[in-house]
């Protein structure tokens, strides 16, 4: 069977942006919209024209910017809506007005106060005049707006219409979000099959998730003849959200033997897209996402750890490098096993007896009992209080770092070594950067020590709590963390850091024989 083309139609910067609470800068927007684009979105829906100056201008730098997805705009089926969006769009390249009026009973009594008739000649005439003010870059989307509560035969009625008037996709909400799959599946095959120039225009669905079923209607209404999903990055919009457009593509892609169609989009740009929405919106992603959460790829039961270890498809049913991560991640806790903790220890670089092993995997699970995360630096001490070592090769002396508006920021510290006491000092991007430049210079390390995380909490309320640093470090083959203490966060920063560093050494004279 040869496989259609799904559009991807991204709404993130309109939809998305109602989310309550969200406020997106005209430079935040831009910087979305690249991504958008670097991700292949078909469409990117960058906002409502006539709503604000901000959305107006947003719209505007976009369709100028962004050169290879079509730029669009809401618009109200009104000359002054239209009119605005095309002046927001007239420097793109590629662009489309979307415009759009209510077609249910409720909606056109109470709301638009409007008889069906009225309606469905303002749809057309909407239309034909976004088609006329375009001019040669015409490229006009209707949508029926609450089509999911609209009299089917009427709604039929106004696609056939709309279509006849020139539009080139048109647009079937379910715009409550109250549409269950199978309901939806057959009124979108109702559409398909009762409209008789339907093959004239792209049939587009835009669900709604009051329900949680977004998703599911999006993705069955696709197997009923609709080829573009209006989605948003993470399911943001108004109330409970919009299909989501990782949810929507990678069920395409993982799924292919299901679903007649393809989509364009780099799935490799996935995550990043999505990690860049929720710091720009400030909407967090919650663990259990399908798809970009954090436990999307995470395994921490032993029976789950074991069959992944010994091959990841067993758990699996897609790469995380599919959607732009690394690596899955194995979880220690109370439910893991002792192939995660051996692979753990290994990843550390960490050489164990058998039976060091076994009393190293006792004490594991008693910590894992009362503890609900276990860092890395938990495992160190496990490990350490296994082999008796606990000397400092070096113990910070002293430090101090000086940052602010307009200054850049540097550090300096001493350090005691064995040998001598020593000084360093270096410049940073920060801080706490700048000091960990500083204990590298006194130490003599360069680029061989690699910060792989940096975790940062108080431990107690108030201004003068005390702040504790995880950090985890990787040098000469060796993978290994420190943890530092201390009311000063730039202090417990570098506690950690110079613990680790510890480590390391110790590390490495173990595998010297030394």
């Amino acid at each position: 069977m040869k496989k259609e083309k799904l559009y991807i139609f991204d709404t993130t910067l309109r939809d998305g942006e109602q989310t309550p609470g969200v406020n997106l800068t005209v430079d935040e927007k831009v910087q979305i919209a690249k991504q958008l684009e670097r991700l292949r979105v078909d469409v990117i829906e960058a906002g409502f024209a006539i709503s604000s100056p901000a959305d107006f201008e947003a719209i505007r730098r976009i369709a100028k910017e962004v050169k290879n997805s079509t730029v669009c705009s809401l618009a109200r089926a009104k000359e002054e809506d239209i009119r605005t969006a095309w002046e927001a769009l007239k420097e793109g390249n590629r662009v489309r007005i979307h415009t759009f009026i209510a077609t249910s009973d409720i909606h056109l009594k109470y709301k638009l106060k409007m008889t069906k008739e009225e309606a469905l000649k303002r749809a057309v005439w909407a239309v034909k005049f976004a088609r006329e003010v375009m001019g040669e870059k015409a490229e006009v989307e209707f949508s029926a707006e609450d089509a999911g509560r609209t009299d089917l035969k009427y709604l039929c009625e106004v696609i056939e219409a709309v279509i006849e008037a020139g539009a080139d996709v048109v647009n079937i909400p379910d715009t409550v979000g109250y549409a269950v799959p199978d309901e939806w599946y057959e009124k979108i095959s109702y559409i398909m099959e009762n409209v008789k120039n339907v093959n004239d225009a792209i049939i587009s669905v835009h669900c709604h998730n009051d329900l949680g079923l977004a998703t599911a209607n999006s993705l069955m209404a696709v197997m009923a003849g609709a080829r573009q999903v209006e989605c948003t990055i993470n399911g943001l919009g108004e109330r409970a959200g919009n299909a989501a457009l990782e949810e929507v593509v990678m069920a395409v892609k993982v799924r292919s033997d299901h679903f007649p169609v393809y989509t364009d989009i780099d799935t490799t740009q996935i995550y990043r897209t999505s990690q860049l929405v929720s710091r720009l919106t400030g909407v967090l992603i919650s663990k259990t996402k399908p798809i970009v959460g954090d436990n999307a790829f995470a395994h921490e039961s032993g029976i789950h750890q074991h069959g992944v270890l010994a091959c990841r498809e067993t758990y699996e049913i897609m790469k995380p490098e599919d959607i732009g991560l690394k690596e899955s991640k194995i979880v220690l806790g109370k439910h893991s096993g002792r192939h995660a903790f051996r692979k753990k220890l290994e990843e550390m670089g960490v050489e164990l007896s058998e039976e060091q092993f076994e009393e190293a995997f006792k004490r594991f699970k008693e910590l894992a009992s009362r503890k609900k995360e276990i860092y890395d630096v938990d495992i160190e001490l496990l490990v350490e209080g296994l082999e008796g070592a606990k000397e400092k090769s070096y113990e910070l002396l002293y430090n101090q770092a000086v940052s602010g508006e307009g200054i850049i920021p540097s550090a300096t510290v001493k350090i005691k070594t064995p040998e001598e006491e020593k000084l360093g000092l270096a410049v940073g991007n920060g801080p706490v950067d700048a000091t960990y430049r500083a204990i590298k210079n006194a130490l003599g390390l360069g680029d061989e020590i690699n910060l792989k995380d940096f975790k940062i909490r108080a431990l107690t309320a108030g201004t003068d709590a005390q702040a504790e640093v995880y950090v985890t470090l990787e040098g000469d083959g060796f993978r290994v963390s420190g943890r530092g203490v201390d009311p000063d966060i730039v202090r417990a920063s570098a506690l950690a850091f110079l613990e680790a560093i510890n480590r390391l050494e110790r590390r490495k004279s173990k595998k010297r024989g030394v």
